[in-house]
């Protein structure tokens, strides 16, 4: 869709992306294994949507990063830490005698997977 509006257009870097087009059995196959049910009015919507989404991703993947370092955050901020101290007694015994259930300090929970 946007390599051939591209094309269209004469910009021939941002034709060489590929495009990724998405039809509609890929969308009825997608919300099957999704568990999720989209209707027959909206498919074609959502493929287009889809089909756009990825577009962009293409065009993010072809930019050039060569030479740019990795970063966690645009800003050259740091995280201020609090100090790593106990700020509270041990309570565990205390909490564990409340409980329905414990063993050697751990809480016992009925089996639920076979």
């Amino acid at each position: 869709m946007m390599t051939r509006l591209n094309r269209l257009l004469g910009n021939e870097e941002k034709a060489q992306i590929s495009e990724t087009q998405v039809d509609r059995s890929d969308i009825e196959k997608l919300a099957e294994l999704a568990r999720i049910e989209i209707s027959e009015s909206t498919v074609d919507e959502v493929a287009k949507s889809i089909t756009d989404v990825l577009a962009l991703v293409d065009q993010l993947q072809a930019a050039d990063t060569d030479g740019i370092a990795p970063m966690a955050h645009p800003l050259d901020a740091t995280q201020r830490l609090r100090v790593d101290r106990v700020s509270e007694d041990n309570r565990r015994d205390d909490f564990q005698k409340l409980a329905p259930a414990a063993e050697q300090g751990l809480y016992l929970v009925p089996k639920v997977i076979e």
